[in-house]
């Protein structure tokens, strides 16, 4: 039997490990219950989150026990690590919310039945009714000042300002590990590579304060080759939820990566093996092949085969000119509120496919943008119902971006 730690070795997803011949005997010898936490700072898991997800969902299948914790409580502090500033302060309702959303969405990729069951727990449970002194006396002197200003999480926060509030999160992360140790035997915590010092820190909490053999795994971040984050657009991230990037959107995504970025993304994002993958991204092939299976195994994960297929039915329409209407992106718009005509700048605002007029100006003058197919060049260009056929129009930005607008 394949242990699961030369599977997820092997795709590419393991950064560090506290102890790489322990975490492999632990993994390879029997059920492990592991936990990965998710900080609902907003009401959808994006791309990011799913790398962790696909983390899980291997562990699962090699019969490990994964338990996701949605920091109800640890967002109400804000981690530290990746910022160069605080965190937004959200309200009491406003967390619930988005963790009620995350509960959901985790239904989409892992099982809750059987012995190694997802278990979802919100460190609420615990975190909100700890006392101060007695939580400082009994865990506090595990803590040394001096090693955590070292940690990366708050060495990139010092230059701006630390707050005490965010100088508490590693105490109250693994503090979390802890309860999850005591409550499920859990000994191992996965997370993003940011999050290794916060994970370190819970695992040597446990070994301190309970002996146990606890241990830390971190995984890559989402890359490019070029080591910029991946996930984000120009409208913000590549979200989960169909209602903040619609499956068309997702598959565009990542359609149109770099090709130097597709090998990595297939053995992190899909379950194709990996004699396939070398198949498809081997010298010669046409990079857009596997492009194309990139983008249609990712949405099939998160979106369904269904919505999957409509998207590459679309994307495939699209590059021959046919009709896409029903699958590409859209907004509604009222035709009164259109009356004789809009100026094109107000148009590709309302889709959304500019943030503002200037860059809508810099887009029509380097020639990256079009309506209905054919090229704009002037910015004060007016709209009016007779460019709509059969209600619609299409705009576009650039080679990638399509939106239409639908007169209602």
């Amino acid at each position: 039997m394949t242990n699961v730690y030369d599977i997820l070795e092997a795709r590419g997803y393991i950064e560090q490990s506290s102890n790489t011949e322990e975490v492999k005997k632990q993994l390879g010898e029997g059920p492990v219950t592991f936990y990965i936490g998710f900080d609902p700072t907003a009401d959808s898991l994006h791309v990011g989150h799913f790398i962790q997800i696909m983390v899980m969902m291997h562990m699962q299948q090699a019969g490990h026990r994964p338990i996701a914790i949605l920091g109800g409580a640890t967002a109400m502090i804000g981690d530290p690590s990746g910022r160069t500033d605080m965190r937004k302060m959200l309200t009491l309702e406003q967390l619930q919310h988005n963790v009620d959303c995350f509960r959901e969405q985790f239904k989409r990729f892992l099982s809750f039945e059987g012995k190694n069951g997802l278990i979802m727990v919100d460190n609420k449970e615990w975190l909100l009714d700890l006392k101060y002194i007695e939580f400082i006396r009994e865990y506090g002197r595990h803590f040394s000042v001096n090693r955590m200003l070292t940690a990366d999480c708050y060495k990139t926060r010092l230059e701006k300002g630390l707050t005490f509030l965010e100088f508490n999160y590693m105490l109250m992360q693994s503090y979390d590990f802890l309860e999850l140790y005591r409550r499920y035997g859990c000994l191992l915590q996965l997370g993003g590579s940011d999050q290794w010092s916060n994970i370190l820190a819970g695992a040597d909490l446990i070994r301190r304060a309970e002996g146990a053999p606890a241990n830390a795994l971190t995984f890559s971040l989402l890359t490019t080759a070029s080591g910029k984050k991946m996930g984000k657009t120009e409208s913000g991230a590549v979200w989960i939820d169909p209602t903040k990037t619609s499956p068309y959107e997702f598959f565009q995504y990542w359609r149109n990566i770099d090709d130097a970025d597709v090998q990595k993304c297939l053995k992190l994002l899909t379950f194709l093996p990996l004699d396939e993958i070398a198949q498809l991204t081997q010298e010669g092939i046409n990079p857009n092949i596997a492009k194309e299976k990139l983008a249609y195994e990712a949405t099939a994960l998160v979106h369904g085969k269904n919505e999957a297929d409509k998207a590459l039915t679309a994307a495939r329409a699209l590059f021959a000119g046919g009709d896409t209407s029903e699958n590409i992106p859209s907004t509604e718009l009222a035709a009164l509120a259109l009356g004789e005509g809009f100026e094109i700048l107000k148009i590709m605002q309302i889709a959304g496919i500019i943030s503002g007029t200037s860059e809508g100006r810099r887009l029509i003058k380097e020639g990256g943008a079009y309506l209905n197919n054919e090229r704009i060049t002037a910015h004060d260009q007016i709209v009016t119902p007779a460019d709509f056929t059969d209600g619609k129009i299409l705009l576009r930005k650039g080679k990638k971006v399509y939106h239409q607008i639908i007169l209602k």
